[in-house]
């Protein structure tokens, strides 16, 4: 069983920062792909980042402002959001599932088994 915790979300205003952060336990994230995924209400899941043995994608959207990078001592995956804009105000999801090590990373929710609870970030414009 893996179980993962966000932090870190909050409230800021447009073109600050913000560094989410998923803390896992259960299994150790060198041997799981991380990915963060967003929710805004009457919409599906929408893919920002993931992370591998092999390779690390960020989506189109969020393309040279935000990063994503995990820690193995820590055990935790990271998002630094930069330059944040009032379009990227959503709950943000950290989600897991088993690395086989390939370099395509799965940019669909369906393919993730283990999820957090999900963290708020508000921009205002």
């Amino acid at each position: 069983q893996v179980l993962l915790s966000e932090s870190g979300g909050g409230a800021v205003q447009a073109g600050g920062s913000l560094r989410l952060s998923c803390a896992a336990s259960g299994r150790a994230v060198s041997n799981m792909v991380m990915a963060w995924f967003r929710l805004v209400p009457g919409k599906k899941y929408e893919f920002v980042a993931a992370i591998g043995r092999s390779n690390n994608i960020v989506a189109d959207s969020v393309k040279d402002r935000f990063t994503i990078s995990r820690d193995t001592v820590q055990n935790t995956a990271y998002l630094q959001m930069n330059s944040l804009k009032s379009e990227d105000t959503a709950v943000y999801y950290c989600a897991s599932d088993w690395d086989a090590g390939d370099v395509f990373l799965d940019k669909s929710s369906n393919h993730y088994s283990w999820w957090g609870q999900g963290t708020q970030v508000t921009v205002s414009a």
